[in-house]
């Protein structure tokens, strides 16, 4: 009976996430949301199993980093905007400086607050550092669109934030695991930086491009028709892609969310209009937000079980700190002197959700290094329940706002110039 209901859940569930954002698209509530919280009632009934990611620390890696992975396939195929160092200057800022930021300052206050010692505090920010590109699709961009002057700051800044960042904060997990395994003696140090700072990152960056052009040339310009993939696309080879360039990347000692996010983009890059990519980042967007349902179910009732336990208000105001103050300051800050105005500033900087790659970093360096494990997950589960509920209640109706405004000014600007044509 156990078995036969798992399933029935399952079905349920992959069902409700088909037809959620129809039913709530006008309401502050969203498909992490409703699902967080079904999955809180769910781990309060007696019988089902209990769901515990320290138990099960293996698997919760693994399934969080697959999620994780194709969402950022499906970020890069989503941008519409032309790499360039100027018109990724938002990018950069949020990635070069928001989040160094927020890592240095979720570790002072969770070591001078919260007592962790040096190298949980370190991972704890590196953990929830990163902007999520699973849980933030309120605040991010759309399908892939042919006119990439269309996409609008806020959404582009937190996508592509989300692109990168996951693999930018990765250095920082290594780093905060040498820091409990090894000490901050020099050679430990050094040794980090070369390999987990610079080779890694490099390589994962390499491998992806090259990847992503050799497939985007074989897809949209091999001679040989059969080989032509865009010409009769099939949205699994979206899938094959974001295996296929993870794989090499870690098997050549690299990072592999970088290279899943750069080889998409190289793809998109290659034919920018191609109808193909639709359909891939449709097929992709379906599987993720199937796999994030299930997730947060088991994250509800993980919640309900006792994640939770060693939770103390030390480390609960540290959520909230991050939550409500220290993301919207640095993220605002960052984007100073951007093309972005002053209400798309603060959208940007508040905007950035905490979500399913914070569980993959955590069970990931728990599995690497001697950390506290139950005042970490109570911390990092308590911090993504608190961003999935304001965020979740506020993305959607201020987004909205944020297009009508830019609406009315881009008629406005037409209006005007359609008065000078006559004068």
């Amino acid at each position: 009976m156990l078995y036969a209901l798992l399933f029935t859940i399952a079905g349920a569930s992959a069902l409700l996430a088909a037809l959620l954002p129809r039913v709530v698209d006008r309401l502050p509530v969203n498909l992490p949301m409703t699902f967080l919280a079904a999955g809180v009632v769910l781990g309060l009934v007696p019988g089902l199993p209990r769901v515990d990611p320290m138990a099960h620390e293996s698997i919760t890696e693994h399934v969080t980093e697959i999620v994780v992975i194709i969402s950022l396939m499906g970020a890069g195929l989503a941008i519409d905007r032309p790499f360039g160092w100027r018109r990724w200057a938002s990018t950069w800022r949020l990635v070069g400086v928001a989040m160094p930021l927020t890592i240095a300052l979720v570790a002072v206050t969770g070591s001078a607050l919260a007592g962790l010692p040096v190298a949980a505090a370190v991972l704890l920010g590196a953990v929830l550092a990163p902007t999520d590109p699973v849980l933030a699709s309120d605040v991010q961009v759309g399908e892939p669109a042919d006119d990439p002057t269309l996409e609008d700051e806020v959404r582009f800044a937190l996508t592509s934030e989300a692109g990168l960042n996951d693999g930018a904060a990765f250095p920082v997990v290594h780093l905060a695991v040498v820091l409990a395994t090894a000490g901050a003696t020099a050679s430990a140090l050094g040794g980090w930086v070369l390999e987990d700072l610079l080779l890694r990152s490099v390589v994962g960056l390499v491998s992806g491009l090259v990847i992503g052009r050799a497939l985007g040339a074989l897809f949209f310009r091999s001679r040989l028709h059969a080989l032509r993939l865009a010409d009769d696309v099939e949205g699994f080879t979206a899938l094959a892609v974001t295996f296929l360039a993870f794989g090499i990347a870690e098997l050549l000692h690299g990072y592999g969310f970088v290279a899943v996010f750069v080889a998409a983009h190289a793809i998109r890059s290659a034919e920018r209009s191609h109808g193909a990519h639709r359909v891939a980042h449709g097929f992709v967007e379906q599987v993720e937000r199937m796999l994030t349902a299930w997730l947060l179910l088991l994250l509800g009732a993980a919640l309900s079980d006792g994640l939770l336990r060693d939770l103390t208000w030390q480390l609960a105001l540290t959520g909230v700190l991050l939550v409500l103050v220290v993301r919207p300051l640095v993220g605002w800050l960052s984007m100073l002197g951007t093309r972005a105005g002053p209400r798309e500033r603060w959208v940007i900087g508040i905007y950035g959700v905490r979500g399913i790659g914070s569980l993959f970093y955590l069970s990931w360096a728990l599995s690497h290094g001697g950390f506290p494990a139950g005042p970490l997950w109570a911390a990092v589960g308590f911090t993504i329940a608190l961003s999935v509920l304001v965020h979740g209640a506020t993305a959607a109706p201020v987004v909205r706002r944020l297009d009508a405004r830019r609406l009315l000014r881009a008629r406005s600007r037409g209006s005007a110039d359609i008065a000078r044509t006559h004068v």
